[in-house]
């Protein structure tokens, strides 16, 4: 009978040779003469142990790792394929520290199904939210989705619900669902982990989408970087056109929904909205005026749904168990749960899905387990390069769309970057100015000025004495509420949260070199 070995085909897992193994996995089975089935799976989120070998057991799957293509013999003579004692073994998958207390809900199948496989999708409960939204009409999947909390999960947390109904409303003989997954935010993954472990969800996410606003046709616009997800996605779709669940009548309801992979340009301008679409016209990705909103005037002038990867991805499972089932996680208006993406000086970086509440000491100290270097944690930046730096003292705010407000902060799309104390966090707040500078459409000035002359002013202040620092640090807090203030998107308008953020906390990192030298 033959036993199934799970080598995960992640990028990340990839990156740190996981095909080796793969093939070294095969080549070793067929030397012992032993019937082993490799499947190819997504990454279960634990990047410190990738690459990450499971082997379906009697008892369920029991976990191996990190492996290496220099370990896979001993792995055999250990005899693990029926859960045998080794140095690399962590014992049944379900039951890691990591693993055990996350509440996956977007992410339940990633890592568990053959992400290639349509029939392993559906039989772990795939499809059965486009089953349930084809028994309902525009407006209650609408309501289903409004009902459940579900906000954007790419920065701006709006209503998904709002959104959609919006678009239902537009009067139009065509409508769009487009997919932003551009993800570019410095230490996020989780689009690329749903594409790449469980395309078949995201595509159910956007035809339900179309169902629900009278949408036919859907874009996803994938970060150019993100090859092992286009093949993911494409093969994905191909296989779900084959079995009528995309093209010209869905599930033989009737209505039709087609979906095209587009690939990015490689600008971090187009993961805003309005840049991206220009962006799928075959134009410069530049901000665009807003009225008119998307919803009503967006793809190709056409009302145009425009959500990220994990907001759709999470829409089947509302339809599928109930909008109360999703609501019922979380705090406040924050609900249901979010994949949060650990990076940066952390022992146990990876992904964490979680409802909302739970605290940043909570995450980084109890799933990423401290700073790798074992120093004090000194700043966290959550939600991108244009996140707040947060202070070790703030730790214990929950992770709450609200409570991030309260101390200046954003969650944004989940990505949590720790920094331990012998960071330099003038430094830091140079990048943000500098970043912005780069990635700027250059249409609006506070955003193409502003930045370049925020570099500037930042440099003039670390390098003068206390007077010129005192100066500086007025024109540039002037400088950065301007930007709040006067830039089209939030390129311009969050670059400056960075910036003042580490000036409020960390004052002490812009002493110039002169002052220091007199001091």
């Amino acid at each position: 009978m033959s036993i199934t070995v799970y080598v995960p085909r992640d990028a990340g897992a990839l990156s740190l040779g996981a095909e080796a193994v793969a093939a070294k996995m095969a080549a070793e089975a067929r030397q012992r003469d032993l019937d082993v089935a490799i499947v190819r799976n997504g990454s279960r989120g634990l990047y410190w142990l990738e690459p990450m070998v499971e082997v379906a057991t009697a008892d369920g799957r029991v976990a191996y790792g990190p492996v290496t293509p220099e370990q896979v013999a001993s792995l055999f003579e250990a005899d693990f394929l029926h859960g045998g004692s080794h140095p690399l073994a962590l014992g049944p998958t379900e039951a890691i520290d990591y693993l055990k207390s996350q509440q996956r809900l977007t992410f339940a199948r990633v890592g568990i199904i053959d992400p290639r496989s349509l029939d392993d999708y559906l039989a772990h409960g795939g499809y059965r939210g486009l089953g349930a939204a084809l028994a309902m009409d525009a407006a209650a999947i609408v309501q289903t989705v409004t009902d459940s909390g579900l906000r954007g999960r790419g920065g701006a947390a709006f209503p998904a619900g709002i959104k959609w109904k919006t678009c239902l409303d537009a009067t139009a003989a065509q409508k769009y669902i487009v997919c932003n997954a551009d993800e570019g935010d410095s230490g996020t993954f989780s689009d690329r982990m749903i594409m790449e472990g469980d395309p078949f969800v995201l595509i159910e996410g956007m035809t339900i989408a179309g169902l629900a606003v009278g949408a036919d046709h859907g874009y996803i616009y994938l970060r150019c970087e993100y090859p092992h997800a286009q093949r993911a996605l494409e093969a994905a779709i191909a296989s779900a056109e084959a079995a009528g669940y995309l093209g010209a009548d869905v599930r033989g309801s009737g209505k039709a929904f087609r979906l095209e992979v587009r690939m990015a340009a490689g600008a971090y301008i187009c993961g805003e909205e309005t840049s991206l679409l220009e962006s799928l016209e075959g134009k410069r990705g530049q901000v665009r005026f807003k009225p008119p909103l998307p919803a009503i005037e967006g793809l190709f002038g056409k009302p145009t749904v425009i959500n990220n990867v994990i907001t759709l991805a999470t829409v089947p499972i509302i339809l599928d168990q109930g909008a109360a089932y999703y609501r019922d996680y979380g705090v406040g208006r924050s609900r249901g749960t979010l994949p949060l993406q650990l990076a940066g000086n952390l022992k146990r970086p990876g992904l964490v899905e979680r409802a909302f509440g739970l605290t940043l000491r909570e995450l980084i100290e109890g799933y990423g387990g401290g700073t790798a270097s074992g120093r004090p944690v000194r700043a966290v930046q959550v939600g991108g390069p244009l996140g707040a730096y947060i202070p070790a003292s703030q730790l214990d705010t929950p992770i709450d769309y609200e409570a991030f407000v309260a101390i200046g902060g954003m969650l944004g799309h989940g990505g949590v970057v720790v920094f331990d104390d012998t960071v330099d966090m003038a430094a830091q707040a140079r990048y943000a100015m500098e970043f912005c500078a780069i990635e700027s459409c250059g249409k609006c000035t506070p955003c193409r000025i502003g930045s370049t002359r925020g570099v500037e002013v930042i440099d003039r202040i670390v390098a003068g004495d206390r007077a010129e620092r005192e100066r500086n640090e007025i024109l540039l807090r002037d400088l950065c509420q301007t930007m709040l203030d006067g830039s089209l998107c939030a390129l311009g308008g969050m670059a400056p949260f960075p910036v003042l953020s580490a000036l409020e906390h960390f004052s002490e990192d812009f002493s110039g070199t002169a002052e220091k030298a007199a001091s």
